[in-house]
């Protein structure tokens, strides 16, 4: 029978459709409730039953929800689940709200699993700071939300002396939402296994644990493990242009500095090296024009040094003298290998015994490897943009523009991280198996750089002025990393922009202070030379951080870790241990003793094996700019996203054309090439 309330408020009827996720798992068959809550009012709770089956992976599924009255603004869509059976987590990747009669649609993102019996609140898709929250169940959402997010996303010291990360001993610890999709867990883990695999063939067929005789042996390994670049490596690798090259643009490319004056401890003369430069020129000339360079592996003095199967492994923290050459390009022109010169240190030079020469450069690309992989590539990297990742999960709300933002560019940050703790970097992982610095060395490395880390050299711009290579010829990664920079700073300035109108509406977003606040006293607190603020008062301090935050998170990480198969996967170029004491004799150098010394045939196959397995392209990847989950919805926002995308197909236009015809091309910095997180 109606009633009078009926008449006077007929029911409402709103379409709603929800998105499941597309990965394997994302559909349930568990129950599933959406009730609308509005200005007004809250909807009635709604089952999601259509006739067939419903929330399968990759449906879109419509329903209607009613309500006894207009609930006015929807504020809110809440998710119930409930279970069936049998529990089946179930993955949204959002849900749409039309009006009565179809004049609004709003989307509500939620790009999150539902695990268990579970209610979960997800707010329209406007972006909104704190200030533009007016009613009292908008606040009380953003306050219950970051509280719930404390609770689970903690703090913790992985080691003294490095960045905080996420409480968590292993992967498995992880929420949901932190964990890789069931398809890039199987590919990350069956690509490990079949490296590992080939590995154990090899092994057998080569005879484990046996030194190779002779350099080119090590081809024996180049199996199925291939690249055009490991191969040119192969071939080119004795070629002091080629070791030259490296520094530019291979994994380690923010090494080299200008050297303005020779330091104490390398006493390098003119004479020593007149032969070696151009006509009618001096080292002193050289210098002051600024044609000399140095690599100072002076970090490396004294770590300890691992033992693996019992045998003693050595280190060396080499310096070296690089000259850009007119016509050979930058070529070493002298190599110390330890820091405190003597007798027993002699510098090695270009016109040495050719043996004794070629050791000294291997000695060079070793600790190329140590600092690449923990400092470069861990530390700059993956440990930084964790600190990020925690920070900003435990400090803004996901309906915060900051949040949106970021996200994208932080998933999988920190699977891989605890995976990398676990499994790689850890007391019996695999470069306490295969590394010279493996075990205390690695921590002892880490630690020493993060006491002078800076945010300073995290900045493109001014990591090249302060090493002063800024005219270096063929210096490939600065001039695509400047392009880079140039399209992340000029969409991150028009997004923030969107949302912040002056600097004092900067200093007064309570959620984003206690962001940059976590950052820098919980995050960075054991860094002493950090030089991060713990607050932020202009717009342009936050636009010039969250730059460096994705610029870090892409660019930078693509790359230090893309290149590693292809400079690593020939093991003299790049070797990850030596057997051998650094030589002390020039004359004493022979094919017998370079052999003794670089990883025997079980390490390098198991460095050929990770190099591969953590540098191969991604069959996931996710390209820079390219956002699988749509955070932003509004139309400003998304025409500053279709901005970013054409400046960035621009670049790699520009990019491309400038590799046209060369024999050694450098792509690594591709737009297309690079994952928009980290995700390895």
């Amino acid at each position: 029978m109606m009633t009078k309330k009926d008449v006077l408020f007929p029911l409402m009827e709103y379409k709603v459709t929800v998105a499941t996720g597309t990965s394997e798992y994302s559909g349930t068959n568990n129950y599933v409730y959406v009730t609308l809550v509005g200005e007004r009012g809250a909807s009635e709770r709604t089952l999601l039953d259509n006739p067939g089956l419903d929330l399968c992976r990759g449906a879109v599924d419509e329903y209607t929800v009613r309500s006894s009255a207009p609930l006015g603004r929807i504020l809110l869509v809440r998710l119930e689940k409930q279970r069936y059976w049998v529990e089946d987590n179930w993955f949204c990747r959002y849900v749409t709200v039309t009006s009565p009669g179809g004049h609004s649609t709003s989307t509500f993102p939620c790009y999150c699993w539902l695990v268990g019996d579970v209610q979960v609140e997800v707010r329209e898709g406007t972006a909104k700071k704190q200030s533009g929250d007016t009613l009292p169940q908008e606040r009380a959402h953003r306050k219950a939300e970051l509280q719930e997010r404390q609770k689970i996303y903690r703090w913790q010291h992985w080691a003294p002396g490095l960045p905080k990360c996420i409480d968590a001993k292993s992967e498995a610890d992880l929420p949901q939402d932190a964990r890789f999709a069931n398809e890039k867990r199987s590919d990350f883990e069956r690509s490990l296994q079949f490296a590992l695999l080939e590995l154990s063939l090899k092994k057998l067929v080569i005879k484990f644990g046996k030194s190779w005789d002779d350099l080119d042996d090590f081809k024996r390994i180049f199996w199925q493990l291939k690249s055009s670049i490991a191969e040119y490596t192969m071939q080119h690798w004795r070629e002091d242009w080629f070791f030259g090259y490296q520094f530019l643009n291979g994994s380690n490319p923010r090494m080299i500095q200008r050297c303005k004056k020779l330091p104490s401890n390398f006493p390098v003369s003119g004479d020593m090296v007149q032969a070696f430069l151009g006509p009618n020129t001096t080292l002193d000339k050289e210098i002051k024009a600024g044609n000399v360079f140095l690599v100072d592996h002076g970090v490396m003095d004294g770590i300890p040094a691992n033992s693996i199967r019992n045998q003693k492994q050595y280190i060396a923290a080499p310096l070296c003298l690089l000259y850009e050459h007119p016509d050979k390009g930058l070529i070493p022109i002298a190599i110390q290998l330890e820091q405190n010169p003597s007798r027993d240190t002699p510098i090695f030079l270009p016109n040495d015994p050719p043996l004794a020469w070629l050791l000294a450069k291997m000695w060079v690309r070793h600790a190329e490897f140590q600092v690449f992989q923990v400092l470069s590539h861990l530390l700059s990297t993956h440990l930084v943009v964790e600190v990020i990742c925690v920070a900003t999960l435990r400090q803004l709300p996901a309906v915060h523009p900051i949040y949106k933002l970021l996200s994208p560019h932080l998933k999988y940050s920190l699977e891989i991280n605890c995976r990398a703790r676990t499994q790689l970097i850890s007391a019996d992982g695999i470069f306490k198996r295969v590394v010279s610095t493996g075990g205390e060395g690695l921590l002892v490395l880490a630690q020493r750089g993060y006491k002078v880390f800076t945010y300073r050299s995290l900045h493109p711009r001014f990591d090249f002025v302060d090493r002063g290579v800024n005219k270096l010829k063929n210096y490939f990664y600065r001039d695509h990393v400047l392009m880079l920079w140039e399209a992340i700073h000029k969409f991150v300035s028009s997004m923030v922009s969107q949302y912040y109108s002056s600097d004092s509406e900067v200093e007064e977003d309570t959620e984003l202070q206690a962001w940059i606040s976590d950052v820098t006293e919980e995050g960075f607190v054991d860094a002493p030379q950090f030089g991060l603020a713990n607050d932020l008062k202009t717009r342009e301090e936050l636009i010039t951080l969250l730059s460096v935050v994705i610029f870090t998170s892409t660019a930078q990480h693509a790359a230090t870790n893309n290149g590693q198969f292809d400079w690593c996967a020939w093991v003299p170029n790049t070797p990850c241990t030596m057997r051998q004491p650094p030589p002390t004799d020039k004359d004493a150098v022979t094919m017998g003793f370079i052999m003794d010394t670089l990883p025997d045939i079980s390490q390098s196959c198991v460095q050929m094996a990770i190099t591969w397995h953590l540098g191969r392209v991604q069959p996931d990847a996710i390209p820079l700019a390219q956002y699988a989950e749509q955070y932003f919805t509004e139309p400003e926002a998304l025409r500053v996203i279709d901005s970013f995308r054409e400046d960035l197909k621009e670049v790699e236009e520009e990019i491309l054309r400038q590799n046209k015809g060369l024999e050694l091309p450098y792509l690594y910095l591709c737009p297309s090439r690079i994952e928009n997180s980290i995700t390895i």
